[in-house]
């Protein structure tokens, strides 16, 4: 590789780190690129790295967090200067990158909390972390910032949640008072097993998220209507909730249904 075969068949990603010019600089390149400019030295972590760990729902241009003592990061990356104790990283791959547990403690800390519960569904989702694991974390760092938030986030942690989109709909329902709803209620059928994405089992009462794919697939949207079908004749009450749903709405609807439930329950 010669300098001008660098410059013409390739182009800068991060200072001294390259990318062929048809590769795109999809988020993983991106990481391994920010990896490469600390020299190997870096420790991969917040988001970025649970995209490594493979949560899903990241943000194809999100900043790259890497813990390296650098004050004067190229943009695209973001350097912190946190404490890291033994234990606390790991090896995925050739990179080196925050721990589930580590990775959760930066996240639910520093993450608005709709955002850092959204995303802590997905890394738990992907990778089972142990939530006492990220309580035993922030127990070795008392002073570390946004502790209260992490806290408060972690209670609401929810690995059954498929989207971001669903876990903003089941943090609307516990913030309007209702009860905390069950994720990914199996309901057995004749046609074979149906999840419901949360809900009240015990009232079956079922809150459903449907996104694009819903409406824009026409055999989705044929299956989607058979399964309410199958669903209604059981008994079920599903309220479906789509984008542009107001949250006043959604609450009504849903507390509509349950304190029907609860009407002829007793």
């Amino acid at each position: 590789m010669n300098r001008h075969r660098l410059r013409t068949q390739h182009r800068l990603v991060f200072p001294n780190v390259y990318l062929a010019r048809q590769t795109p600089a999809s988020l993983d390149r991106r990481i391994a690129a920010a990896w490469l400019w600390t020299c190997r030295e870096g420790v991969i972590a917040g988001l970025a790295a649970a995209a490594v760990h493979g949560a899903k729902w990241i943000d194809e241009n999100v900043p790259i967090e890497v813990i390296h003592p650098n004050n004067r990061p190229p943009r695209g990356v973001r350097t912190r200067r946190d404490t890291m104790l033994d234990g606390e990283s790991t090896v995925v791959g050739r990179l080196a990158v925050t721990t589930p547990e580590r990775t959760a403690f930066d996240i639910g800390r520093r993450e608005p909390q709709r955002s850092a519960v959204a995303h802590l569904d997905a890394l738990a989702r992907a990778t089972g972390v142990d939530l006492d694991g990220v309580r035993s974390v922030a127990d070795v760092h008392p002073g570390a910032r946004g502790l209260r938030n992490l806290e408060t986030a972690l209670e609401l942690v929810d690995p059954g949640a498929q989207s971001p989109r669903e876990t903003y709909v089941r943090l609307l329902l516990i913030d309007g008072g209702l009860p905390r709803p069950q994720t990914q209620i199996a309901v057995v059928t004749e046609d074979g097993p149906y999840y419901l994405d949360m809900g009240w089992p015990d009232y079956m009462v079922a809150v459903e998220y449907d996104g694009e794919h819903h409406r824009s697939d026409l055999l989705q949207y044929r299956k989607d209507i058979r399964r309410l079908e199958t669903l209604q004749r059981m008994g079920w009450i599903v309220v479906r909730v789509v984008a542009g749903d107001r949250p006043a709405v959604i609450l009504r609807r849903v507390r509509c249904a349950l304190d029907a439930r609860r009407s002829s329950v007793y």
